[in-house]
């Protein structure tokens, strides 16, 4: 049976007995604001929901989506540790839209169906440091350099895209929500003990520099299994990783001392 809660005065008795939180809460980006922007708004209701999620459901897998991802999933981080309840391996930011976004533009490029297109995409959820690895694309693609370069920054600025079209009325929401449905069932999936499930998720890591960081990784009954790591990556991609990781770093740093200050 399912139940319906409403307000933050029911926050708390939403999350008894939860296993999976999915945290989508935060308000959208307008044209000409970045995901960045939305921090001083978002950084605040996902410190608050995990402060709840940490007292009623310290065990739940949890997912965020509430942009800027790259911040929120170390705030989450910095919340539960205060709290004593923090497992690296039950929190994911969920950068899934990257993933959905890089399937249907590089099947597009190359005439077949998006969902025979597997594109890995690693690094964080915003701007440069989206980074898809199409090297390892499956099947295997191949691009002149132009084109290639062309088709990352269209990843990279797909999301960006998106709120300059819809002139106002928000960001993402079909495809996120897709996307956001899509990580979900996954993190189930590997809850009831299937076998090989595997997303792209960004996550405590020692991957790279950076200490958060999205690679594919191995889904089951204690949420993040194994990290799959980079793989082999071109040169070009290391030159993405090269440029991604100090914005992630200073992303990171900026969540982990909102907590600090709040």
């Amino acid at each position: 049976m399912s139940k319906t809660f409403n307000g933050a005065e029911q926050l708390k008795d939403s999350l008894k007995g939860a296993e999976v939180v999915i945290i989508p809460a935060g308000v959208p980006r307008k044209p000409g604001m970045t995901r960045d922007d939305l921090f001083n708004t978002n950084a605040s209701i996902v410190r608050d929901i995990v402060k709840a999620i940490a007292e009623v459901a310290p065990k739940a897998l949890i997912a965020i989506i509430s942009n800027p991802v790259n911040s929120t999933v170390p705030i989450a981080a910095e919340v539960l540790k205060k709290a004593g309840v923090f497992d690296p391996k039950r929190l994911f930011g969920v950068t899934t839209l990257d993933i959905v976004r890089s399937n249907t533009f590089i099947a597009e490029a190359k005439g077949l169906n998006p969902v025979d297109v597997n594109v890995p995409v690693i690094g964080g959820h915003a701007g440069i440091t989206i980074i898809p690895l199409i090297s390892q694309a499956s099947p295997s693609v191949s691009f002149p350099e132009d084109q290639l370069k062309a088709l990352t920054a269209r990843i990279q600025e797909a999301g960006t895209e998106v709120v300059k079209a819809k002139a106002g009325a928000g960001s993402a929401t079909l495809s996120m929500a897709y996307a956001g449905a899509r990580f979900a069932f996954s993190l189930i999936r590997g809850l009831k003990g299937e076998s090989n499930v595997i997303e792209c998720a960004y996550v405590k890591s020692d991957v790279t520099e950076a200490t958060y960081f999205s690679t594919p990784i191995h889904l089951g009954k204690n949420g993040l299994e194994k990290n799959l790591g980079l793989g082999k990556l071109s040169d070009f991609e290391k030159e993405l990783v090269k440029a991604a990781v100090p914005e992630l770093k200073k992303n990171i740093a900026k969540g982990e001392q909102f907590v600090a200050k709040s």
